[in-house]
């Protein structure tokens, strides 16, 4: 038994840092050296959920090329174990722009699944979700199609990013989860509105520096403060899976939801300090 699966959304990431968002108009910026590494959502709550001593496993397709290679050797020096199967149009892509701030633009390239049937077995599949206490599922295009298969998890979560609210595709999706996560970046002042309509889930709606907004079934909507950094804030790619990952972890302990998510804040504000996914030990709290 492994504590969490996670499922689809491994990539790589190409890091510029720049020296404001949006990019000032000029044909061409000096910038520091530009890195590319392990990135993506899947990435980030497996990292993090390994960093926080989750026992975790890795479902997805990735590209038989340099970038896969990229994502192969960061994920080979931890203990996440990954069931991968070849992407025949590639590995996923993101451009991230990040200001001095820390702040993150991300261009992203999905690199849709493109074999002539699903990636993985449904049996093979639903083996995977049995053998774990939790199941985290990104927005994917072969995991959309696997749902049937992933509703049969012990419990189950999703991200839904920057939805809108509207966006058909992303429904399935909360409406598998028993935890949802979401953006309030394209919501605003929706935001409220959206999380009842997504009950009796418990939802957090997730809003940066301004902290989140803990929606249960049985208690009025909860505000969790962001945490100030202990250290200043290098870049905030990743945040977000961070705070997933270490909500899943103190629930998994037992963690009422508001003390779960409150402990999560701690673990996004840590995430913040560290240039990048792979966190050194000590770095995101555990306890």
């Amino acid at each position: 038994m492994v504590d969490l699966l996670v499922i689809g959304g491994l990539g790589v990431d190409v890091r510029a840092r720049v020296p404001a968002l949006p990019l000032p108009a000029a044909d061409s910026l000096t910038v520091p050296p530009v890195e590319l590494r392990i990135g993506n959502t899947g990435a980030g709550v497996a990292l993090a959920a390994h960093a926080l001593g989750l026992r975790v496993t890795l479902v997805d397709v990735l590209g038989a090329d340099p970038a896969g290679d990229v994502v192969r050797a960061a994920l080979a020096r931890t203990s996440v174990r990954t069931v991968l199967v070849d992407a025949p149009a590639g590995t996923r892509r993101s451009v991230n722009l990040v200001d001095p701030a820390g702040r993150r633009m991300s261009l992203y390239d999905p690199r849709p699944w493109s074999g002539p049937a699903a990636p993985f077995d449904e049996a093979e599949l639903a083996a995977l979700v049995a053998g774990a206490a939790h199941t985290h599922v990104s927005i994917m295009d072969w995991a959309r199609d696997a749902l049937p298969t992933l509703r049969g998890a012990a419990s189950l979560s999703t991200d839904l990013h920057d939805w809108d609210g509207e966006n058909d595709y992303h429904r399935p999706f909360a409406e598998a989860a028993g935890l949802v996560f979401v953006s309030d970046v394209k919501l605003g002042e929706r935001a409220g509105k959206a999380a009842a309509g997504l009950a009796p889930r418990t939802v957090l709606v997730t809003g940066g520096a301004a902290g989140a907004t803990l929606h249960t079934p049985d208690a009025p909507p909860a505000h969790v403060p962001a945490v100030t950094p202990p250290t200043p804030v290098v870049d905030t790619n990743g945040a977000g899976d961070a705070f997933a990952a270490g909500l899943i972890a103190a629930r998994l302990r037992g963690a009422d939801p508001l003390d779960a998510a409150r402990y999560a804040a701690r673990v996004a504000a840590a995430a913040c300090t560290h240039d990048g996914m792979e966190y050194p030990d000590g770095l995101l709290p555990r306890a």
